[in-house]
């Protein structure tokens, strides 16, 4: 499509045809279509004007105007438009538990968002053209009440249902409570013509709040449920490791036939938000289910939901404080889901991905920690994950699946290691490594021993598996602590020591406590390197730092009983050790410096299969002469590298006795000749 624009000139001098492009055309003729409706408006406008010559006019409501509009009656619904639904507003009333009267005061206060012709009636009757909103005088009167009337005034108090539920908006707080004016909310407006879109307010704020249905048919969901059929208004669950009190409340409410929003604590902030909130649960007869309340103080939004008969469920992992609210709570705890629960939760989770043959999720995934909304994100990431590969869902999926639900808190105070390494990687004596397979089988089947065998012990202990790893520098402590995380499919955090020991009194507890309460939301192993600097031996108190680093002992020795972790404690002084952390450590693994079979190795190993090797290369001999620990063979192996390269040659046995007698210097270990023999001579070179 095209159009002309001037008389086409062969000079050039003057333009010739200009193209327009379809869309604009298209819009042009839009543009056309209204303005023939504007010239149709203005011309009925005209017609129904009783004083076209006025030269006021807009300034001021005529007696004859009013006329007019009046006499031009109008159902603002066409019969066969959507309209507003008629039982929303006597729902509304219901719901918030609004008098008769309320809902008069609302219909008078809404009018004119709903039909324009109320906005100048209502500027009429207010005598004054630019307060086009009824006031509170103007509601009473519409509503057949004396401006005087106590009854009809109490509807417009600070604590009345209209307000409390964010209903209706009473402005100009200065003004003589009889000339403020009403206001509507946009929100409320749109409910009560069909409209479910959610105030800008809260977007971003709400989680997903849809039922897991295998949860509605469980104990605590069924109980809470029936509570709030019954008129319960304000409970909180409290969650234990596996358990999540925002799948519980979501699954009682919906049991109890209600709605849920699910707020993310994280992400509220008290003000707009909190109306906004409490206002979305009366409009939808929903109840809220916040949290976790964790750090956060939930006095504003309980003194809120107060004064409104709508359900409010707090969860988290803290108890109760009393102190938030004079309402006593539905206290309710909540467990792990069970293995049982936990198969199917998956086995829902994964309905129609392409499994891997044999491959049993809730089995893969046993030793995670996991919610039921955790499962269903990590169903969904371990699909996605598979989709970058061929699309068939396998172990390594699901498992990084359930690693992407960690939260990152953990890697503020911890560095996150990847692991990169297996058992095939490991070289340690075989009684070594069948302590670590134990250590690693501990983590993977405790719910089967701890859960279903009931063989937890009492008094508050966790469910968590400790390990100490006792030996020498550079035997592989740190290594063995990765291979368990990559065999179990977690991550390593190895927590740094600066982040933790602090000069003054108490502080080293309270980053010790953040750490444990942070690993304890995380499906990671925990790994405590050089642990004796902070599980040192208790000694006999002389002074006021003897007491203090006392009482620091005796909080780890606490601390460490009640998690619910995999935790490792590496430590190159076992003696400096407190004898009572040994007795809270399931395995205790001694680490020896390798013996010349094992250095053989080694060496082999951290040479690797892609660095050229020299026909002279001799490992039976470093293997026999140089009793060397494997971190010190790796340290060995990677000098020996960088010789050859900068040599450009393959790496040949110079390189290696010179990559040794530099591991010996660092070591502070002379270079003799009963050790090197006749390569002695090759450290000339």
């Amino acid at each position: 499509m095209s159009a002309t624009s001037g008389p086409a000139s062969a000079s050039g001098l003057v333009p010739g045809p200009v193209p327009v492009d379809d869309g604009l055309a298209q819009l042009l003729a839009l543009l056309a279509g209204l303005e023939q409706r504007v010239r149709v408006a203005v011309a009925a406008r005209r017609a129904a004007d009783p004083a076209p010559d006025d030269p006021f006019r807009g300034l001021y409501l005529s007696d004859e105007a009013i006329d007019a509009l009046l006499d031009a009656r109008r159902d603002p619904w066409p019969a066969d438009g959507p309209g507003p639904t008629h039982g929303r507003l006597a729902a509304l009333v219901t719901a918030a538990a609004l008098e008769p009267l309320d809902g008069e005061l609302l219909l008078v206060a809404l009018a004119p968002d709903v039909d324009s012709r109320f906005e100048q009636f209502y500027g009429y009757l207010n005598d004054d053209v630019t307060r086009r909103r009824a006031s509170v005088g103007l509601a009473l009167r519409l509503a057949g009440l004396p401006e005087g009337a106590g009854a009809g005034r109490a509807r417009f108090d600070a604590g009345a249902p209209l307000l409390t539920a964010g209903l209706l908006v009473v402005e100009e707080p200065d003004r003589p409570l009889l000339s403020r004016q009403l206001r509507v909310p946009d929100r409320v407006v749109a409910h009560l013509l069909g409209g479910d879109l959610l105030a800008p307010a809260l977007t971003g704020l709400l989680a997903d709040a849809r039922p897991e249905p295998l949860l509605t048919a469980q104990p605590d969901a069924v109980r809470l449920g029936r509570a709030l059929s019954g008129g319960a208004l304000l409970a909180y669950l409290r969650e234990r490791g596996g358990g999540s009190g925002q799948a519980l409340g979501v699954a009682a409410l919906a049991a109890a036939g209600r709605p849920a929003l699910a707020v993310d604590a994280a992400r509220y902030a008290a003000g707009p938000a909190g109306t906004a909130l409490v206002r979305e649960a009366v409009l939808r007869g929903a109840g809220v289910v916040f949290g976790p309340v964790d750090g956060h103080d939930p006095t504003e939004l309980l003194d809120l939901f107060d004064r409104v008969g709508v359900p409010l469920l707090l969860y988290g992992t803290v108890g109760w404080d009393p102190r938030w609210t004079h309402r006593p709570p539905l206290n309710i705890t909540v467990e792990a889901v069970s293995a049982a629960l936990r198969a199917e939760l998956w086995r829902t989770a994964l309905d129609g991905a392409a499994l891997g043959d044999g491959v049993d999720p809730a089995a893969v995934t046993a030793h995670f920690t996991l919610g039921p909304p955790q499962i269903r994100r990590a169903a969904r990431a371990a699909t996605l994950a598979a989709y970058g590969d061929d699309g068939v869902v396998r172990p390594e999926h699901l498992r990084h699946g359930a690693r992407s639900q960690n939260a990152a808190g953990l890697e503020r105070l911890a560095r996150r290691i990847e692991p990169a390494v297996g058992w095939a990687d490991l070289v340690l004596p075989p009684a070594v490594t069948g302590q670590l397979r134990e250590l690693a089988g501990r983590a993977r089947f405790r719910d089967r021993v701890l859960d279903e065998w009931r063989m937890r012990p009492g008094g508050g202990r966790g469910r968590g598996v400790t390990g100490l790893f006792a030996g020498d520098s550079g035997t592989g402590k740190t290594m063995s602590a990765e291979v368990i995380a990559g065999s179990l499919g977690l991550d390593l955090y190895t927590v740094n020591l600066a982040t933790v020991v602090d000069k003054y009194v108490g502080e080293t507890e309270k980053n010790l406590e953040r750490i444990f309460t942070e690993a304890a939301g995380v499906n990671g192993v925990l790994l405590f390197d050089e642990a004796d600097a902070i599980f040192g031996k208790r000694s006999e108190v002389r002074d006021a730092h003897d007491r203090y680093a006392n009482i620091e002992s005796a909080y780890l020795l606490q601390r460490l009983e009640t998690f619910d972790g995999l935790a490792i404690l590496a430590t190159n002084l076992r003696a400096n050790l407190d004898d009572a952390f040994t007795r809270r450590i399931d395995i205790v693994v001694d680490f020896p410096l390798p013996e010349a079979e094992l250095r053989r190795a080694l060496w082999d190993g951290c040479l690797g299969r892609l660095a050229p090797r020299g026909a002279d290369l001799d490992l039976d001999f470093v293997a026999g002469a140089f009793e060397l620990a494997g971190g010190h063979i790796r340290s060995a192996a990677i000098t020996a590298a960088y010789l050859a390269v900068e040599a450009d040659r393959p790496v040949a046995m110079a390189d290696l006795i010179g990559a040794v007698a530099r591991e010996y210097r660092k070591l502070g270990r002379l270079c003799l000749e009963r050790e090197f023999g006749g390569y002695l001579a090759l450290l000339g070179t």
